[in-house]
């Protein structure tokens, strides 16, 4: 009997799972799925949550679905409160183990997360997965990636790349080794999902999911975090016909249709940018393609292009300067202070924090503002501003958080160097009659 451990990460769910089919494929037995969840206390070194309540509230959904769907395929999902590098060569011990199947992802923090398991003694097969394209498919080599996004999008139009079908749910797991769950707790699982199991370390979805101002209520059922609700939200969102007003609406700031709201679904893995993919070409031919339809093709596109940078550039996205030469200015800490609490004095963007950190949701129109706000009129460090999002985010991913960071601070793939967005114009432009401002005051 032989055993391989499928480590789920940012990819929680079962449809278009090339990493679990490699695992599935690698000549083993028996399967052991687990997940690792960050320790309640894990903080970033700016010394905020690494997983803010929002999230763990969003993931602990998600996980209570794909325990569900895992177990009846009959294996349980094994989940664990620790840190990779103890909880996997525990478990690999206790099941008699030696190989890792997960996902690659290319940043700092999760690729020294598979280090320390190699370090440890196991062996660790990666699988590339979660872009829409495949770094080989693309007209040049990851190392040779066009240093601006618009060269990059024409080249790849140009080429006419298509994005590889998505797989299907397996019809069947391999069965899991014949380990008494007992001994499995010894060396760290939690009881399955859904048996008690605390899976979001005491952050249950508490009102703040269910916020009635939030344009993504993810305490509810349509915006569960599982991967059942997110294919079912896709399905909505193309069933009536919204993505042919996409381009219209995008920059809104309040409510659930002005915007896809997939990113959530995206960033935990619960859904795949290739199936989103596959049904938006299905709806564009049935219902035709408009400029709504492309620019959800661009923003995907977008998406894979943060993910290549870090395939291409590593640990120097995550310097204070970032791709830049020119060195970062001290920080504004007391300034940051006041950004984060939404007490600036700028009325669009201090209700924009408020609403941050209230849901854990914020429209990309709002987060270019604060963005913005904090580094070109407060003078604050863009990693702290990154952190902080990456504390609150319900749909925080690694890669479109840093590098959207690294574009507005004028330190990554921006042509202009940077981005500047004016508070008071985007008021006028986009909550002329304050509504918004209004909804996230003070009082």
């Amino acid at each position: 009997m032989s055993t391989v451990i499928f480590w789920f990460r940012s990819d929680l769910r079962l449809h278009d799972q090339p990493a679990l089919a490699a695992a599935l494929a690698s000549g083993a037995t028996h399967l052991l799925p687990v997940v690792c969840l960050a320790p309640a206390d894990e903080a970033t070194p700016w010394g905020f949550a690494r997983v803010g309540p929002h999230r763990q509230a969003f993931v602990a959904a998600a996980l209570r679905d794909l325990g569900a769907r895992v177990a009846a395929l009959g294996n349980p999902l094994q989940v664990c409160r620790a840190v990779p590098a103890v909880a996997l060569p525990a478990l690999a011990r206790a099941v008699g183990a030696s190989t890792v199947v997960c996902e690659e992802i290319a940043a700092p923090y999760e690729q020294a997360e598979v280090a320390a398991l190699r370090a440890a003694g196991l062996a660790v097969h990666t699988v590339w997965h979660s872009s829409l394209l495949q770094p080989g498919d693309l007209p040049w080599p990851v190392a040779e990636l066009p240093g601006v996004f618009s060269p990059f999008r024409h080249a790849v139009e140009r080429a006419g790349i298509v994005s590889p079908q998505p797989l299907p749910v397996p019809a069947s797991l391999l069965p899991p080794p014949g380990v008494a769950p007992d001994v499995l707790e010894a060396a760290g699982a939690l009881p399955s999902p859904g048996h008690g199991a605390d899976l979001d370390g005491g952050a249950t979805t508490t009102s703040a999911g269910r916020d009635p101002r939030s344009s993504f209520p993810y305490g509810t059922p349509a915006c569960d975090g599982g991967e059942m609700a997110a294919l079912a939200h896709l399905a909505q969102y193309l069933a009536r016909k919204l993505p042919h007003s996409y381009k219209a609406t995008r920059n809104g700031l309040t409510g659930l249709d002005y915007s896809s709201k997939l990113s959530p679904w995206l960033a935990t893995g619960a859904l795949s940018a290739r199936q989103v993919f596959a049904e938006l070409k299905t709806f564009e031919r049935e219902h035709g393609a408009n400029d709504g339809t492309y620019w959800l093709w661009f923003e995907l596109l977008w998406r894979d292009y943060f993910r290549l940078l870090h395939l291409q550039h590593g640990r120097a996205l995550y310097r204070a300067r970032g791709l830049s030469a020119v060195p970062l200015a001290p920080h504004n800490a007391r300034g940051f202070e006041r950004w984060c609490q939404g007490r600036t004095g700028e009325p669009l963007v201090d209700a924009a924090m408020r609403e941050l950190a209230a849901t854990g949701i914020l429209s990309n129109r709002l987060r270019q503002v604060a963005a913005s706000y904090l580094i070109h009129d407060l003078r604050g460090d863009w990693r702290a501003g990154a952190a902080w999002f990456e504390a609150q985010l319900v749909d925080y991913d690694v890669y479109s958080n840093q590098g959207n960071w690294l574009y507005i601070a004028g330190r990554g793939t921006d042509p202009q160097g940077g981005r500047r967005f004016n508070p008071v114009k985007q008021a006028h432009d986009h909550d002329a009659d304050g509504t918004y401002r209004r909804m996230w005051s003070m009082s």
